[in-house]
């Protein structure tokens, strides 16, 4: 089973991301790891959904999907790795998490806004690594 690490010696998590946030996650010697592309908010039939949080929740729908399709879940989520292309979709993301995934074991999670994915209408990818 993955293991979280927030030792006391270096900045505590803030308390809106607890559940939704670790600071490392060790494995030892894993049966499984999974590695998971940036996943987009377009839906199986092609369409790109228009606003942040249909694009964010999609894109997380198909994190959990592929995560099934090997038996893991969220709670074996090890890195969580999100690109957002605007800056002011930062709380909204915060609260989608939190609201989605929080409460969980929490992954070790890096957030970036970038100038662009690759193509113009997409607002987040979220790239995540498993393991159990």
């Amino acid at each position: 089973m993955p293991q979280r690490h927030n030792p006391p010696s270096i900045r505590p998590v803030g308390n809106d991301f607890k559940g939704i946030y670790t600071h490392a996650v060790a494995l030892e010697a894993p049966q499984k790891l999974f590695f998971i592309s940036g996943q987009i908010g377009v839906d199986p039939q092609g369409v790109t959904h228009e606003s942040f949080e249909d694009q964010c929740h999609e894109a997380m729908a198909s994190v959990e999907t592929l995560l099934s399709t090997v038996d893991l879940s969220m709670n074996d989520m090890v890195r969580v790795v999100y690109y957002l292309t605007k800056a002011e979709n930062l709380p909204a993301l915060t609260k989608i998490r939190q609201a989605r995934w929080g409460g969980n074991e929490a992954p070790a999670v890096t957030t970036l806004v970038i100038a662009a994915l690759a193509r113009p209408e997409y607002l987040v990818e979220i790239e995540v690594t498993a393991g159990r």
